[in-house]
């Protein structure tokens, strides 16, 4: 089946973006609903969605397992399936991994930026890899179903995970750091702890993880993924785009400082340029995802792996890691 499949966004969500993803014939989103909050702030959070998904019935629905790609596709929707961009949700309680699987999260970044109870972040000057806690939310992750997210860890961190987890994990939204060395960017290593072990990454359109950032070129981005599946068989790759449409700066002030600090912090930023960085020209909103796929074909991919690229790589990657590890697949 042919679907479109964007592995990560944050956009500030309305009528208008949920209509813009049917124009670009998006059939599935993995949406971030936490950054820094905690079990009964997600919970609000999952309220929210539940409004949406009871006003726009027509437009998105909550996805659960692979199949509900196949009923977006055939009923002309887009279904919505959760994620959080560090543990928070879980407290410090391991149970609560279970709850929130049962909830409808369906992927859980070990860390954010910085050290976690679980994981290290990128921005530290330390990487002491997955801790003892960690090690148990991750078993307790492959069992229900909930997938390990490394986006925003550091590289120890997640090659460790790689390899502690019994089912594959996942890096939604990053680029080659060999292509665009921002610190959120993947080294080569990274990408093959997580590729050799049946894991996907996505690949990101927010400015600051591109070559030339709001400058890049379709043609560029397109040669860069050539590249990674060349090195790493493209099977294991799609798209997670990271785009944070219609939000205000507040918004990247928050998942950069959370509550963990009184300073500014920039992140992949600056003072001089503290806001959300411009998006480039061909892709601005879910209705250009068709510039990705001509890139694409472009830069010599044949039709089927076009396909793969754009969407069903993520889907044979939700049927097989969305349902509990007892359980049989979903299809």
């Amino acid at each position: 089946m042919n679907v479109v499949i964007d592995g990560l966004q944050y956009a500030n969500w309305s009528e208008k973006v949920f209509r813009e993803m049917r124009a670009g014939g998006v059939d599935a989103v993995h949406v971030t609903i936490s950054y820094h909050e905690n079990f009964r702030e997600t919970v609000l959070n999952f309220e929210a969605w539940n409004r949406w998904f009871e006003r726009f019935p027509e437009l998105i629905f909550q996805g659960f397992t692979g199949d509900d790609v196949r009923r977006a596709k055939e009923t002309g929707r887009t279904a919505i399936f959760f994620g959080f961009q560090n543990p928070s949700p879980i407290e410090d309680d391991i149970g609560l991994v279970e709850i929130l699987h049962r909830l409808g999260a369906r992927f859980m970044q070990l860390s954010y930026n910085n050290q976690s109870l679980l994981a290290t972040g990128c921005y530290e000057a330390e990487d002491p890899g997955i801790t003892r806690m960690g090690r148990q939310v991750i078993k307790e992750m492959n069992r229900v179903g909930l997938v390990v997210d490394m986006s925003h860890s550091a590289d120890r961190s997640t090659i460790e995970a790689a390899d502690i987890s019994t089912r594959p994990i996942t890096i939604t939204h990053a680029n080659l750091h060999s292509w665009q060395p921002a610190l959120r960017n993947k080294r080569d290593d990274v990408i093959r702890a997580v590729t050799q072990n049946g894991g996907m990454m996505g690949f990101s359109l927010y400015p600051h993880h591109l070559k030339d950032k709001s400058d890049c070129t379709v043609d560029s981005f397109s040669e860069m993924i050539a590249r990674a599946a060349e090195t790493f068989g493209v099977a294991h790759f799609g798209i997670g785009s990271d785009l944070c449409q219609d939000q205000p700066d507040s918004i990247v002030e928050w998942m950069r400082t959370g509550r963990w600090t009184k300073e500014i912090d920039y992140g992949e930023g600056s003072a001089s340029a503290p806001g959300f960085p411009p998006q480039p020209v061909w892709f601005r909103d879910n209705r250009d995802f068709g510039n990705i796929r001509e890139g694409l074909a472009r830069t010599g991919f044949d039709a089927t792996e076009v396909d793969a690229l754009m969407g069903g790589n993520w889907l044979r990657f939700f049927d097989e890691n969305f349902t509990p590890a007892d359980a049989p697949p979903d299809h």
